[in-house]
């Protein structure tokens, strides 16, 4: 076993997609260990807190109008002209990666395991050592079209603060309703509409001495990891899918095993969207955006040794924890298959969580007759008596719904 450190640069990052055809930032073999860094996506909605003084955020972020560090921002077009900017937006979040695995071909599992998650401390002079991150209520939220309360509708930016001194938790700092943004291209951003563009506080009104009293338990995880899928060089990192991607679960963090299914040779992982605190649903659009560092192991099933194994038939994301197993269920189980060419811009019109909600059904059912030699009818008495379903995110386009069972149940010794 090796032990490799994957810090964040302009070397190690891309911008919004999964990809099987960007050269890998590192190279593994099964059993090996690496320490990754990630930066959210939304560090400049508080430049000052967020990036300012970390020449590695500093460097990704750098944007004028002579020069772009990152340019493709998302899995669209990167000829203009455009109306969002290179990439178009389509795939939003900082991918650390991708890990190539020596010897995994589609077909294998590969097994993730989260050892430890740590967040990324400020580095500006005001705000050393301190952790901040951001919540979105935005366009793309449930909520967007039910508001209440004018202006409607809204774009509403909340900055908090992360307190680890204790048991960790996330606190309010202040908010503000997004205004028009122009990006160093001289494009206007009316809408959170592209990821990574500054914004200029002094176009918004903070609003101070907000969510008194409360105190957000802190959850750290990655709300985005997984494996390149085989459909295209390029796939937006917004819809999860059936190698993963964007699941926004905040129960992968320290102590989750996440199994993927390969679909390329050397599997190519990316982890980003680390998140401080999410709640099931994500519901106004975010978590709390922040920059995370992980201990990863990853562990490579090949596919000739899964049979009689939990992992025999797996054709989708699973999370296993020391208390029980989960399956993602999706709108589309492979919206890329499913939809054809428009698929990445095309599934938010379908989202629905009637339909995830089937196929989370449908993979968990699926599980228990595999992994635990269930009858069909066995299976879906333990479901309706034994197994929780929620709503895992109604935000990405392809709506999720997670099944999940508890590991207690199998282990009954007798009367």
């Amino acid at each position: 076993m090796k032990h490799h450190s994957l810090p964040v640069s302009p070397q190690t990052v891309h911008w919004g997609y999964f990809s099987k055809a960007v050269a890998p930032a590192l190279t593994v073999t099964s059993g090996d260990r690496v320490t990754i860094e990630t930066l959210t996506h939304h560090a400049n909605d508080d430049y000052e807190r967020m990036i300012a003084g970390d020449s590695a955020a500093e460097a990704i972020f750098h944007w004028t109008a002579e020069e772009k560090t990152i340019a493709r921002r998302g899995a669209g077009p990167t000829e203009g002209p455009f109306r969002y900017g290179s990439g178009e937006g389509v795939g939003v979040h900082l991918m650390t990666g991708p890990v190539a695995v020596e010897g995994a071909e589609a077909g294998d599992i590969l097994e993730v395991r989260v050892l430890d998650v740590r967040p990324r401390p400020s580095a500006s002079a005001c705000y050393c050592g301190r952790c901040f991150g951001s919540n979105a209520a935005a366009s793309w939220g449930f909520q967007y079209k039910d508001l209440i309360e004018e202006p409607k509708p809204r774009e509403v930016v909340t900055i908090f603060e992360l307190d680890t001194s204790g048991e960790p938790f996330a606190k309010a700092v202040y908010n503000y309703v997004w205004t028009p943004q122009t990006d160093p291209d001289g494009i206007v951003h009316p809408t959170i509409d592209y990821p990574g563009v500054r914004v200029d506080h002094t176009l918004v009104r903070r609003r101070e001495n907000i969510l008194q009293n409360v105190r957000v338990p802190a959850r750290l995880h990655f709300g985005t990891m997984g494996l390149a899928p085989a459909e295209s060089d390029y796939v937006s990192s917004i819809p999860p899918s059936y190698t993963g991607g964007n699941i926004d679960d905040w129960r992968i963090g320290k102590g989750a095993r996440m199994y993927y299914p390969v679909a390329v040779d050397g599997a190519f992982f990316s982890v980003g969207d680390p998140h401080a605190a999410q709640g099931d649903s994500e519901l106004g659009g975010t978590a709390i955006e922040t920059s995370l560092t992980g201990d990863f192991e990853f562990v490579l099933h090949k596919r000739a040794d899964l049979g009689g194994t939990i992992l025999e038939g797996l054709c989708h994301p699973m999370l296993e924890t020391a208390e029980q197993w989960s399956v993602y269920g999706f709108t589309f189980a492979n919206y890329l298959a499913e939809l054809g060419p428009a698929a990445q811009t095309e599934v938010g019109n379908h989202a629905s969580i009637d339909r995830a909600m089937r196929d989370a059904f449908r993979k968990l059912r699926r599980f228990l007759m595999t992994a635990h030699k269930l009858s069909e009818d066995e299976a879906i008495a333990l479901m309706s008596v034994a197994a929780d379903f929620g709503v895992t995110q109604v935000v990405d386009a392809n709506w999720g719904v997670h099944g999940s069972i508890r590991k207690e149940i199998f282990r009954c010794t007798g009367v």
